[in-house]
Order: structure tokens, then C-alpha cells, then sequence
């Protein structure tokens, strides 16, 4: 194959005849062989699944009982996810020999769809912190410049799907795990609305702040991830039980009558973007406007509240999940994790309190801003992908998230690349939606990806 298809190009290909799932998982197979040493995206291939997955794809479809578009589709999960007799060891020492006996629920949702599984993606240590070089495998470099940080944690999953080895991927995002790595990758990330999707079956790090969802190369293949991904999952305490939507209902509407409100000066005065950031955002709402979209100015609370409230949560019920580990095995934990999971055991009760209060407010606050608004923009990440041997070990408490906002309140949100900054690095937009609006998010981001010409760019290495 001379070109990398989007999962929506794949399925009409394979649909067609054209193209066979097993030559699919064999060309993303031929790319990980040639490639994965210099990212280290996979921790754990699993080829012999791949094809077998592939194969039986191919049978249903000459047969004709396919069992939708996603049927055939090469995909790869992050190794919090656990994988009935696949190794998930959440990057971590202390599970380098775990092998769970049952599929997480959305595992077993994207098997049942038909996808190919080509095996387990480097995160961060337990999904927070990073990158980390004291842990058993290395961390995922980036496709554009290995030299340089993918963000965290869903790293290898926005590897991944950057350099080819896969068209689509699973993240999770407690502060930012699933657009980060979206952002400074160059592709397309949802964190879902809070409860959309399950998260049983999948290592936890903060009960009410842990989002599972999809990234890819476009924001239509999210659409199409987050089909399978999506619905009630009573054994999951903070799922949702709602009828799901066809995400992909509104895709072709364009942006035309969107209401969009910026939040300026989230990105712009309480963590400054770069310039190469900066401009994107400014030109991607251009483009809205020439699209017939209505732009306003958002006004919310100093960012810094939200990144105050959302990491003391985080971090007391990081705390409170690994408390048993960190006082019996505190050394095997890498250093980075450990130290940053450490501060919750120092955190008052009082001060969570306040925090869950704060909560309640920020949230509202929100809900009251996007009343008459479809969608807010902000930045997902500050600027291009930092060298990764150049990543602060405090970053986090340093400047407030931009991520942060959206995973304290629940809102769905998506990050979108919008150009090359730097060293032609990719930089982004972030994209938000009201709680169970994902159908209206996608239709900005297609709108705005259909638009623009970045897609036809992949890295180098994915030629």
C-alpha cells in the first residue's frame, strides 16, 4: 500500500473489495517491524492475534455477514487496559507479569465490532507522569522527531497511530491522557463526556476524574471508534446510562450556524501558548467564520482555579487507589510516578472538600457560559513537542492545565491538529462540547479537518 488509509477510507476500500483486512494488518504489521525500535510505541505485539483477527474479517466480508464499518480495522490498546491472556502491566514494574483473565468492556466492544488487535501501547507509569527512563521499557518518542516528547499518558497510542502502526487506538484521559498526546502527535483525541464509555476492566487512577475514549488520524475515525465504544455499563459505578447517538449523524453539516466561544484567555494570558499555537487557533477560527460559524468571546474563572481543584482530586484519589503498593513496594514505583502520587498522602480532607465544592462551581460556571454556545475553543497544549530528555519533573504544578477544565467538569473535548510549528512538530486547537454533545464536537472538528489540508501531512517515517 503507497498510502496510509483513514479507518473511514479503509472500511469503504475493504467494503468494496479492494482492499483485504490481512493485507491491512500485514502493511501496519511491515511498519512496526521497520519503525517501533526507534518510538517504542508497543510494548507487547501480538502479530499471530492480529491475523488471526484479520482473517476471520476477511471471511466475514466475502461471506457477507461484516459486522460494520469497523470490521477489519488494525487497533492496539493502551496497557492499562486489561487483555484476557495479554500481558497489561500499566508500563510498571509491579505488573510486568500481570496477565488478566477477562477483556475490559471496551476491549471486548472493539473485538465484537471486528477489529484487528495488534497489542499493548506504552503510557506512563499508571497512567500519570512521565516520561519516565527508571521503568522496565522505555518511553514512546514521537514520529515527527523521536528526539522529542509524545505527551502523556496515552503516549504510545498517539505514536502509533502518527507513524502508521495502527488507524485507530484506545486512551485514557484523567487530566489531559488522551489530547495531549493527540496534540504534540499530530492526530485527532476525544475525551468523551464523563460516563459515556466504560471504564471496567480498565487500571483506574481517579474514580471521578478517569475518562477511556478513542484517538486516530481524523476526527471522523473517532466518530466511528467511539460508535463501538459508547453505552451503559452497569458493572461501571460512573457510566451513563443513556441511548447512544450516531456519532457520525451530523458530520456533513458543516460548521455553518455554530455557536463558538473562545475562552482567550485560557491560552492566551493563564498559560501563554506559543506563537506557532497561537496562530493556528487564530486561523482555525478564521476558518469557522468563512464556514459561516458565529464566534464570541468566553470569559470563565482563572484556569488555575480549575488545575487547583482538578489535581488535588486527582492526586488524593491516585493516592487513595495505590496507597496499599506505595507503602509496601514504594521503591519498585518509577521515580517520577512516586513522587508526584506521594503528595496525596500530605493532602487535608479539608482542603478535598474545598476542592469538590469548587467542583460544583466550576462546573456550573461552564454550564451557564455554554448555554447558548455549541461549542468552546481553547488550546490543548502550550505549544510543539519539548525534547523529551528536556521534560520538567514538576511540569504539571508549574503552569495551570489546559486540559484540566474539561476532565474536572465532565465535558466532552477534543483535541484537533490545526498546522506545523517548530521544526514542523504539529500544533493544535482544542475543541468542547456540552455533557453528551459529542455528535455536535464532531461536526466541528470534520468541518474544520475538511477544510484544511493537514491530514494529507503524515510523519516522515510513516511514508
Amino acid at each position: 500500500m503507497s498510502a496510509i488509509p483513514t479507518i473511514a477510507e479503509a472500511a469503504r476500500l475493504i467494503a468494496d473489495k479492494k482492499l483485504s483486512p490481512v493485507e491491512l494488518t500485514q502493511d501496519c504489521l511491515g511498519r512496526i517491524a521497520k519503525n517501533n525500535s526507534s518510538l517504542n510505541a508497543f510494548l507487547l505485539l501480538t502479530e499471530e492475534r492480529a491475523l488471526a483477527d484479520a482473517k476471520a474479517s476477511e471471511a466475514r466480508h466475502m461471506a457477507g455477514t461484516a459486522r460494520g464499518l469497523l470490521d477489519g480495522i488494525p487497533v492496539a490498546h493502551k496497557d492499562i487496559y486489561n487483555t484476557a491472556g495479554i500481558r497489561t502491566t500499566a508500563h510498571s514494574k509491579l505488573l510486568e507479569d500481570n496477565v488478566p483473565t477477562k477483556d475490559a468492556v471496551t476491549v471486548t466492544k472493539l473485538a465484537e465490532a471486528g477489529t484487528a488487535m495488534l497489542g499493548k501501547l506504552s503510557t506512563h507509569e499508571f497512567a500519570m507522569g512521565g516520561p519516565s527512563f527508571d521503568l522496565p521499557w522505555p518511553p514512546a518518542r514521537n514520529p515527527w522527531n523521536p528526539a522529542h516528547f509524545t505527551a502523556g499518558s496515552s503516549s504510545g497510542t498517539g505514536a502509533a497511530i502518527a507513524a502508521g502502526f495502527i488507524l485507530g487506538g484506545t486512551g485514557s484521559d484523567t487530566g489531559g491522557s488522551i489530547r495531549g498526546p493527540a496534540a504534540l502527535c499530530g492526530i485527532a483525541g476525544i475525551k468523551p463526556t464523563y460516563g459515556l464509555c466504560s471504564r471496567t476492566g480498565v487500571l483506574p487512577l481517579s474514580f471521578t476524574m478517569d475518562h477511556t475514549g478513542p484517538m486516530a488520524w481524523t476526527v471522523e475515525d473517532c466518530a466511528l471508534l467511539l460508535q463501538a465504544m459508547a453505552g451503559h455499563d452497569p458493572s461501571d459505578p460512573g457510566s451513563a446510562n443513556r441511548p447512544v447517538p450516531d456519532f457520525s449523524a451530523d458530520l456533513s453539516k458543516g460548521a455553518k450556524g455554530l455557536r463558538i466561544g473562545v475562552v482567550r484567555h485560557f491560552f492566551e494570558t493563564d498559560h501563554p501558548v506559543s506563537p506557532a499555537t497561537k496562530k493556528g487557533i487564530d486561523d482555525a477560527l478564521d476558518v469557522f467564520k468563512q464556514l459561516g460559524a458565529e464566534i464570541r468571546e468566553v470569559t470563565l474563572s482563572p484556569m488555575a482555579d480549575y488545575h487547583a481543584a482538578g489535581s488535588i482530586i486527582l492526586t488524593s484519589e491516585a493516592y487513595a487507589v495505590h496507597e496499599p503498593w506505595l507503602k509496601t513496594r514504594f521503591n519498585d514505583y518509577g521515580e517520577l510516578f512516586r513522587d508526584r502520587i506521594a503528595l496525596g498522602g500530605f493532602i487535608t480532607a479539608a482542603a478535598l472538600f474545598q476542592a469538590i465544592r469548587r467542583r460544583r462551581i466550576l462546573t456550573l460556571e461552564v454550564t451557564a457560559a455554554m448555554e447558548d454556545l455549541d461549542i468552546l475553543v481553547s488550546a490543548s497544549q502550550p505549544g510543539e513537542a519539548p525534547k523529551i530528555d528536556e521534560v520538567p519533573k514538576w511540569g504539571n504544578l508549574e503552569k495551570p492545565s489546559l486540559t484540566m477544565p474539561f476532565n474536572l467538569t465532565g465535558f466532552p473535548a477534543m483535541s484537533v491538529c490545526t498546522g506545523f510549528g517548530v521544526g514542523g512538530l504539529p500544533v493544535c486547537m482544542q475543541l468542547i462540547a456540552k455533557p453528551f454533545a459529542e455528535p455536535t464536537l464532531f461536526r466541528a472538528g470534520h468541518a474544520y479537518e475538511t477544510a484544511t489540508a493537514w491530514r494529507q501531512q503524515r510523519p516522515a517515517m510513516a511514508g
